[in-house]
Parts: structure tokens; C-alpha cells; sequence
């Protein structure tokens, strides 16, 4: 069964955000990118335990 770890998502390079207010800022995407990593990591090591 091919079950990979699951991988953090890069975040912002400094600059990435314009701090203009936008909608779907970069930073708010990759919080909800990490909240999402972190709880397939969760799963990951219940599948997993060491």
C-alpha cells in the first residue's frame, strides 16, 4: 500500500503578501494549506504508529 507522509506546504516568500487587504491573501491560503497538512498528518501517524 503506497501511503507517502504527507508533505508541509511551502510558505510565503517575504513579499509574496502586498498587505493591500486582498481577499485570498497568501498568508490566510496557506494557513488553511497547513491546518489541512497538519491534520492529513494526523491521520497519517494513526495509520502509522511508530
Amino acid at each position: 500500500m503506497d501511503d507517502p507522509k504527507p508533505q508541509p506546504p511551502t510558505p510565503p516568500a517575504p513579499g509574496d503578501c502586498c498587505s493591500s487587504g486582498c481577499v485570498y491573501c497568501v498568508e490566510d491560503l496557506y494557513q488553511e494549506e497547513l491546518a489541512r497538512y497538519q491534520q492529513a498528518l494526523k491521520d497519517w501517524r494513526a495509520r502509522h504508529p511508530e
